[in-house]
């Protein structure tokens, strides 16, 4: 039972590695697009703020805990199996160049492996729908519109100043928002990971076996052991310093060609949506939110600034992530049922 809570650990941990390369361009893509600074120098800020942002808060992990399924009927293999399915389509996408949602692959990917394991009514598909289905929604419409009325009234203020003026200012402001995008990102994405340990901790306890580990690494309440944040922030940040040029490159300058004072009102509507949702304990998609931004600056400007094709099959991929990482979690549940791993 030992060993495959600790399969479970280190593939959490893997995810989240996966995570944070996959999604190091939501923080950075357009910093790097519009040259204000080079990709390994923002990499690497990024991943300091990942870290930073993944220790201030618990709420999220909390959710992931025991939001959408009772530790009670979730066994190892069953954490295991979600984040299998999870990985699998994050690693798809990422090669691809599709930046899709890590936190939807997850939540997918419980849902596919609950069902598989203990069937569908041991998934609370209630809190699927109040905390993803709708905030699948509105995060994204909510950044898309603050970015719109962010990058109307940016040049309102800067209607007229020089161009050489406002490029110099925008690439400042940029950094600093980029930055604060890269906080709030670790805020909300690396509680998931903690949150799905948490969630193998407690079925742990739950089966029994409390006495097996020392008190320090199990959970007390709904509380988040020390070591499992300080390990998933670790990881993320890890994951973000080795980069993700495809995705990046797909949304720094696929989607609209991006200016410094664009970037900025985009980063500055992400970071607002995704830390709001975090002080809620609302796993959103910060991919969502940041690509709506994105889209938001491109319209305000001109709707035809906006490449509407990338656009769509960006929007494909959102669709289909909870049920595809479902559908993998759902395979890999049978195979460990079948093959006799609990």
């Amino acid at each position: 039972m030992v060993s495959l809570l600790i399969a479970v650990v280190v593939m959490a941990i893997v995810f989240d590695y996966i995570n944070g390369f996959h999604d190091a361009a939501n923080a950075i893509a357009t910093v790097v697009s519009t040259g204000v600074l080079p990709i390994r120098t923002a990499v690497l800020i990024a991943a300091v703020l990942n870290f930073v942002g993944a220790i201030t808060g618990t709420a999220v992990a909390k959710t992931i805990a025991s939001g959408f399924a009772d530790p009670t009927v979730v066994s190892q293999a069953c954490v295991l199996a979600a984040l299998l399915g999870a990985s699998i389509w994050n690693l798809i996408t990422w090669w691809f160049g599709i930046p899709s949602s890590s936190s939807h692959a997850l939540i997918g990917g419980l849902a596919g492996a609950v069902v598989a394991h203990a069937g569908a009514s041991a998934f609370k598909w209630g809190a699927l729908t109040q905390k993803v289905l709708i905030p699948l929604v509105v995060s994204p419409t909510v950044g898309f519109i603050v970015a719109f009325f962010v990058m109307v009234l940016l040049l309102w203020i800067f209607r007229r100043a020089r161009h050489s003026t406002v490029t110099r200012t925008s690439r400042g402001l940029q950094l600093v928002s980029a930055c604060a995008m890269a906080f709030s990102h670790g805020s909300n994405d690396a509680q998931k990971s903690m949150g799905i340990i948490t969630l193998a901790l407690a079925s742990f306890v739950a089966a029994g076996h409390a006495e097996t580990l020392p008190g320090w690494m199990l959970p007390k309440g709904d509380s988040v052991p020390r070591w499992v944040i300080i390990a998933c922030a670790a990881a993320i940040a890890l994951g973000t310093a080795a980069g993700g040029k495809k995705i990046i490159k797909t949304m720094g300058s696929k989607i609209i060609r991006i200016s410094p004072l664009q970037g900025f009102a985009a980063e500055t509507s992400g970071t607002l949506t995704i830390l709001a949702a975090s002080s809620l304990g609302i796993p959103v998609s910060t991919t969502h939110c940041i690509n709506a931004c994105i889209m938001g600056v491109g319209a305000s400007k001109r709707v035809s600034a906006v490449r509407w094709g990338v656009a769509g099959n960006i929007l494909v991929a959102w669709v289909l992530t909870l049920p595809l990482s479902g559908a993998l979690a759902f395979v890999s549940m049978w195979l460990f049922d079948h093959l006799g791993v609990k």
